[in-house]
């Protein structure tokens, strides 16, 4: 008999067990084997996250049960206005579901509708009103179950907390209560999780690193800015939308004196092995050093004073990829140092006071009409704009930016609803045009002579610049450029 290799004689034994040990590796251990779970941090919510959740529950024409239970009212209508956000990004299959009653939360015939649905929405509210509702119930099955077929769960404010394993701020007393005996068990979409949100709007930073982390160092703690999401496939997790994400207990290096690793838009983590597993940065020919060099040192001409604080943000296809200071303390509850302290916009003003103009007469109440109509549908608590004085973060203004990038120019919706024509050309609300480096450039700067501050957006390229500095001679439209040049010297390539 002919010698047969031993690879080739246990061939037929070993394939099962070759072929289960991958799939076995694979399986996740937080996150779901199947579908996604999308977790926002309440507040304003843009198409790109809307978007995202639409596309994982199978398109526009899929069936999304929206349940607003949180908010706490007894009943909500079926043309309830809390789905407004949904049907702007283009859901086009939304279903109210909503009971506060158990019993009927039991029944096979109010959960029958989850059988078809592609993707389950928490609206923001009170956690315990959820618990209370479906905990337990063949209601809370049929959300697992829409998982289980591929689909997605996700959710914004009390609807994010709901989704972790360790439900955090649901006690009836109220939300600034972190840990609740006899509501710290959520719905358990992510498995060893805890999750938080609102932190950088209410300044929660401190929370999950003073409460969760001493009496449940197990958990992974994890939190995002507000329009800002997780989304969750298998163990690994993307950041869409605004701004920032955070992590409590990973295996990475915290931000220096924060106990939390920040994570940005179009950065990944892996949730099980607790580790960043992609940059956004990574992806372009910018470096966290260039920028850094580009900053050092900086000083004015005679008689100026070296740059004492200066903040940037770079971000492209709505990717961050560099969002950082320079010569700004940590404040005491950890708020990011690029959201705190605002700097006087000087000429970038011009872009905030011709979007106000477009507001109509300017008068009595004006500082409340502009932040209902311009600064709250876009998440910007912090901007200030009024008695001559205009005040920013290079966090807030880029999601001003985004604001002019979505369908439909975000910035322009009212909070209450009212409506407003349509914006004119960017060029007529503040900005310079020009052309440079062949493409078309949108810019606006602290100062005529370009210095100090510098706004700029490269729309064909999907990038924006921003550069905030008390230096009168800082050349901010100069580092600008070559930000952009570096930028562009990949796209070309």
């Amino acid at each position: 008999m002919p010698s047969v290799p031993l690879r080739r004689r246990f061939a037929p034994l070993l394939a099962p067990l070759l072929l289960a040990a991958p799939l076995a590796a694979q399986t996740p251990t937080v996150g779901p084997p199947r579908g996604a779970v999308v977790v926002v941090g309440g507040g304003a919510i843009g198409t790109d996250v809307y978007g995202r959740f639409i596309e994982l529950a199978g398109g526009p024409d899929a069936l999304i049960v929206d349940v607003p239970t949180a908010g706490g009212d007894s009943t909500y209508p079926a043309t309830w206005r809390g789905t407004a956000g949904l049907k702007a990004a283009g859901a086009r299959n939304v279903v109210v579901l909503h009971t506060i009653d158990r019993t009927q939360a039991d029944d096979s015939a109010f959960a029958a509708v989850l059988a078809r649905a592609g993707g389950v929405w928490f609206e923001g509210g009170r956690q315990w009103h959820l618990v209370d509702s479906y905990a337990g119930t063949r209601t809370e099955r049929g959300f697992h179950d829409v998982l289980a077929r591929g689909g997605v769960v996700g959710g914004t404010s009390a609807g994010a907390s709901i989704l972790a394993s360790y439900l955090l701020r649901g006690a009836r007393a109220g939300n600034t209560i972190v840990m609740a005996p006899g509501y710290e068990q959520g719905f358990g979409f992510l498995r060893g999780v805890a999750i938080d949100q609102h932190v950088v709007a209410r300044e929660r930073l401190r929370d999950l690193a003073d409460s969760l982390r001493p009496a449940h160092p197990e958990l992974l703690g994890i939190s995002e800015d507000e329009g800002t999401a997780w989304v969750v496939r298998g163990d690994v997790a993307e950041i869409v939308g605004r701004n920032k994400a955070f992590v409590y207990g990973g295996r990475d290096a915290n931000d220096a004196g924060s106990p939390f690793l920040t994570l940005h838009p179009g950065d990944r983590y892996d949730l099980a092995a607790r580790r960043v597993v992609h940059r956004a940065i990574d992806d372009s020919p910018l470096t966290e050093s260039f920028v850094d060099s580009l900053f050092r040192g900086a000083r004015g001409g005679a008689g100026a004073t070296a740059t004492r604080r200066v903040a940037v943000l770079v971000a492209q296809s709505g990717r961050v990829l560099v969002d950082k200071s320079y010569g700004i303390a940590l404040s005491s509850n950890y708020m990011p140092t690029t959201t705190v302290p605002n700097f006087p916009l000087g000429g970038l003003a011009r872009v905030l006071d011709s979007l106000a103009a477009r507001l109509g007469p300017r008068g009595t109440g004006d500082a409340q009409l502009v932040s209902r109509r311009i600064f709250t549908p876009i998440g910007a608590h912090k901007t200030v704009v009024e008695s001559g004085r205009a005040e920013s973060n290079v966090d807030e203004l880029y999601r001003l930016a985004l604001g002019f990038e979505a369908a439909g120019r975000t910035f322009f919706a009212d909070s209450l609803g009212a409506p407003l024509g349509a914006p004119p050309a960017d060029e007529a609300l503040g900005w310079t045009a020009d052309r440079w480096r062949g493409l078309a450039r949108l810019g606006v700067y602290g100062t005529d002579a370009g210095t100090r501050h510098a706004f700029v957006r490269l729309p064909d390229r999907h990038v924006t610049i921003i550069i905030l500095s008390d230096d009168d001679a800082l050349d901010a439209k100069g580092i600008a450029e070559r930000i952009g040049d570096r930028l562009l010297g990949a796209a070309k390539r």
